[in-house]
């Protein structure tokens, strides 16, 4: 059997790699990195006797993404694991353009791109894992990271869409969404700020997600702090959310200048929850919990 992982020249993608050649699987690693992608090929050859193929792609050309896909259209991949992706950290206003049109390239574009031509193929053979990596982002907005949230947005809407097309075709194949909180990875470097709270060990995340894929679960979320922040999402007010959502992005320790915090002109009075508004959040989400881990 056959992986195909993307961003695996760091993070959670060299999670994945490792702990799916344990398991046997013969792999095809895909990143720009193409040194990274050597020395874990040797690492994961060396101790787990598989088949390991490195592919250099850069994911924010959709040519290059659908180059990938010919590449290894013969192939009998039975796996695909769209990790590739990162963030862009700051004020809307004050973040680079060009940079941010990269991230949506791939975080966005590379996604859609390559489910659907995988999906197309795995329908027709009836059997297939699509497993993407969305995030605890994905439920919510993200004043501050604005665009990353959105994405991943997309990205855990497309899935759930998808998982329920497949789902009426009574097919065989796998689809489903990834969404850890924060994780112990080289992704703060590149957006330019740190967590607020302490991350997941990623061989630790990585090694959850591989689990529920392989068990079915749809919406994969791996902290009971992650499931909280998700069923909170649904059920709170949105503009407490946002408010929320704010003050842990400032609280990031940020590498490059701070933002100063708004300050509050008492204006808008949703940013508290009444006593009533506070029940009305909290009683729901243990269920709403349930609901998150059982949606297949």
């Amino acid at each position: 059997m056959i992986a195909l992982i993307t961003g695996a020249s760091s993070g959670l993608g060299r999670s994945f790699s490792k702990i799916l050649a344990k398991r046997g699987f013969n792999l095809v690693i895909v990143a720009r990195r193409r040194q990274r992608l050597a020395e874990l090929k040797q690492e994961i050859v060396q101790k787990y006797g598989v088949k390991v193929k490195i592919l250099c792609h850069d994911l924010s050309d959709p040519e290059e993404c659908k180059e990938l896909y010919e590449e290894v259209e013969a192939a009998n991949i039975d796996i695909l694991i769209n990790n590739a992706g990162f963030g862009v950290f700051g004020k809307f206003t004050e973040t680079d353009l060009d940079s941010e049109l990269k991230m949506i390239d791939v975080n966005i574009k590379a996604v859609h791109i390559l489910t659907k031509l995988f999906l197309q193929k795995f329908e027709k053979r009836n059997y297939g894992f699509i497993l993407n990596v969305a995030s605890l982002a994905g439920f919510m907005a993200g004043p501050f990271f604005s665009s990353y949230y959105a994405s991943k947005n997309y990205v855990l809407q497309l899935t759930k869409a998808l998982y329920e097309e497949i789902r009426a075709d009574h097919s065989n194949v796998y689809i489903g969404a990834f969404c850890p909180g924060p994780v112990n990875t080289e992704f703060n470097d590149v957006a330019g700020a740190e967590f607020a709270v302490s991350g997941l060990d990623e061989m630790a995340a990585a090694e959850y997600a591989i689990e529920k894929m392989f068990d079915g679960q749809l919406i994969i979320i791996p902290s009971l702090y992650a499931k909280l922040t998700a069923a909170a999402a649904k059920v709170a007010p949105t503009k407490v959310m946002l408010a929320a959502t704010s003050k842990v992005q400032r609280s990031r320790a940020v590498h490059e200048p701070s933002i100063e915090t708004p300050v509050n002109t008492g204006k808008d009075e949703k940013l508290r929850l009444s006593e009533d508004e506070l029940d009305k959040a909290l009683s729901g989400i243990y269920d709403d919990i349930k609901d998150i881990n059982g949606l297949e």
